[in-house]
């Protein structure tokens, strides 16, 4: 059974993160958009007043001062709304941050359904394919606060833009905050040979719940914890082709464009078997409860459990 440690939004992971490394990165700053408090800056900020800015409701500016910043030597790192931060400031990220190779973190929070009452105007489903398709720039979804974490600090170490990826919602938390965390390289959370489930983010612990499920019927799965969706980890993927012969992708995203897409890119050109995608099918989402939102867009381990059994006809 997965052990969960505790529950705690992924987000609170970067606030963690920002003040456990202020003083190994004297140049690092941190810009907010009115939502230091939503975001888990507020205590950043607190603490360094003189190394964060807030620039209010005004997003775009928020990454044309990272920018700027980072020219001159600081290390920004910029937390908003994921919508407003991928979706509207898509082109200052494609123009000022991946075209000028600058050198800033970017951190979207209340990601994909979880963020649950505050309904489909808030719940970006097509963040990661917005940002994945932007040359320069590496995609990380991690799948808890722990990860999370762990992530954000890794970015740092990291010259180049990053995009990281969190949630609202209180959500399992069951990795473990020493394990090793290598922006590119794919976890292996689970060996099986009948099917390989891929996943990242609140997927990947949905996914190992879905592995119990079938291990009981006799179907074992390789499960895969792939928090990096660009660059993504190609030789995990084709590996997990060649054992299992199929796959089933799973995301808190739109189908078109996320990481079900990627995996298929690697596999239609190395290793080619039969792929399943678990994600948002081509809808927006709606207002609810963040547990009843996933249940009727079928992203539960049930709905995994189901999506493996078929795509195993076709081995």
């Amino acid at each position: 059974m997965v052990t969960v440690l505790e529950y705690k939004p992924s987000r609170e992971g970067l606030g963690e993160a920002l003040l456990e490394i202020a003083d190994q990165y004297p140049q690092l700053v941190a810009i907010g958009a009115d939502t230091a408090n939503s975001t888990s800056l507020g205590k950043f900020a607190k603490k360094y007043p003189e190394r964060f800015v807030n620039v209010g409701i005004a997003e775009q500016n928020a990454v044309g001062i990272a920018v700027g910043l980072s020219l001159v030597g600081k290390l920004p790192v910029v937390s908003t709304y994921a919508m407003f931060l991928a979706g509207r400031c898509w082109e200052e990220i494609r123009q000022s941050v991946c075209y000028n190779y600058s050198n800033v973190k970017l951190v979207g929070t209340h990601a994909g359904l979880t963020v649950g009452p505050d309904g489909a105007s808030h719940q970006i489903l097509e963040d990661i394919a917005l940002m994945r398709v932007l040359p320069n720039m590496s995609v990380i979804v991690p799948s808890d606060a722990n990860e999370a974490k762990v992530a954000v600090k890794k970015s740092l170490e990291k010259v180049g833009a990053v995009y990281i990826r969190l949630s609202r919602e209180k959500l399992p938390v069951f990795t473990s905050p020493e394990e090793d965390f290598v922006i590119g390289k794919a976890k292996l959370l689970r060996e099986g040979s009948d099917c390989g489930i891929i996943s990242c983010g609140v997927m990947v612990y949905e996914s190992l719940v879905a592995a119990e499920i079938l291990e009981k019927q006799g179907i074992n799965c390789r499960v895969i914890n792939m928090h990096t969706v660009k660059p993504i980890d190609t030789e995990a993927i084709i590996n997990t082709a060649k054992k299992c012969k199929c796959i089933v992708t799973c995301e808190e995203h739109q189908v078109y464009g996320g990481l079900g897409s990627a995996v298929a890119e690697v596999v239609i050109k190395n290793y080619p078997v039969p792929q399943r995608f678990v994600g948002i099918k081509d809808k927006f989402g709606e207002s609810g409860p963040a547990e009843g939102l996933m249940l009727k867009y079928g992203l539960k381990a049930q709905h995994i459990v189901e999506t493996v059994k078929e795509v195993i006809k076709y081995k």
